[in-house]
């Protein structure tokens, strides 16, 4: 070898140089980054309508909980000497709630009842107070176990239709359009003729059809995200059906998931209200805000309070469930990212 090309080929120190330290870049270089659901919690909580929803979801839930114990009466307490007391609440006589009736009339003066009713009683002489919270309870369990049994039963039939494809997504889909095609109010009305109005008979029946909505959105999400170019990598080491489906396709649609279930609890709460509206939902004495509102209606003339109360609960969880649902679609939505 020429003497000049050994002198080419030998690597020394000389020949690399280094530019010097910058600690501002540095730092700017070095910063955390900013995760997907971290930048989709500052985008919810920069949503005001989605924060004052999710505050008045947070009360209501506590409320629910707490506010029975508050009361020293039972839900299903009976008192006849208390039947149809008007609201009364010490320090907001000026708001109406000063346990006078449609005509003026005193009634907690007259039959000598020092304990005060917040809300009212109805016909029974039982506390409504006691009685909303305790049918909000039962109507936000309702809500929301239907819609975990809900995303449970659609995320594994909607995922399994998707991912496997082929002969078992278009049996598994045809399932879904006959479910799809028959009025899921016939099939819950029917059922729960059969099984008898209850708790669990509700619950059973939203969820024979209720999953159906969560399994297309599913199915549709892991189309789109099967074929990409980190599953096939992830196959191509040696991933299991398993591994793919939990640890890469599931978690890549939480975000439409979650918005899904935020709008199945308050229709499941509605469906609800309206069989117990109807006589085929909770049966007394227990309560539930549709059957509190049932209730309210048929004395809503002489009684408005027994209506008003349930009602403006009931109306509350609609619009905040949804508000909030709204909320979460623009924060999880990647082309929102700033």
């Amino acid at each position: 070898m020429p003497h000049d090309q050994q002198e080419h080929s030998e690597v020394t120190n000389d020949l690399f140089v280094f530019e010097p330290y910058d600690s501002e870049q540095a730092e700017e270089l070095s910063g955390s980054t900013t995760g997907f659901w971290a930048e989709a919690i500052k985008r919810l909580f920069k949503n005001k309508g989605a924060v004052i929803a999710l505050i008045a979801i947070f009360v209501i839930t506590i409320l629910a909980i707490f506010g029975p114990l508050i009361n020293p009466y039972s839900y299903d307490e009976q008192d006849l000497l208390r039947s149809h007391l008007p609201p009364l609440v010490h320090g907001l006589e000026w708001a109406g709630l000063d346990g006078t009736d449609s005509h003026g009339k005193d009634l907690y003066q007259d039959r000598n009842i020092t304990d005060a009713a917040w809300l009212g009683t109805d016909e029974f002489g039982r506390d409504l107070w006691t009685r909303v919270w305790r049918g909000t309870q039962i109507s936000l369990f309702i809500g929301v176990t239907a819609a975990l049994l809900d995303l449970l039963i659609g995320v594994i039939y909607g995922g399994i239709s998707a991912f496997y494809g082929g002969r078992v997504d278009d049996m598994m889909q045809r399932v879904v359009e006959i479910l799809m095609g028959i009025p899921n109010l016939i099939i819950i009305i029917l059922l729960i003729m059969v099984l008898k109005p209850g708790l669990m008979s509700i619950i059973i029946a939203m969820v024979i059809t209720g999953w159906v909505n969560m399994a297309r959105i599913v199915r549709g999400q892991i189309l789109q995200l099967k074929n990409q170019e980190f599953v096939l990598a992830s196959r191509a080491l040696g991933a299991s059906d398993g591994a793919l489906m939990w640890r890469h396709l599931i978690p890549n649609t939480m975000g439409p998931i979650i918005v899904t279930l935020m709008f199945t609890i308050p229709t499941a709460i509605f469906f609800e209200a309206f069989l117990s509206f109807i006589g085929l939902g909770i049966q007394p004495p227990l309560a539930s805000l549709g059957s509190l509102i049932e209730d309210g209606y048929q004395d809503m003339r002489y009684f408005s309070y027994k209506l008003i109360f349930p009602a403006v609960i009931i109306s509350a969880i609609m619009i905040s469930f949804n508000i909030l649902g709204d909320g979460l679609r623009d924060a999880l939505d990647p082309k929102m990212r700033e």
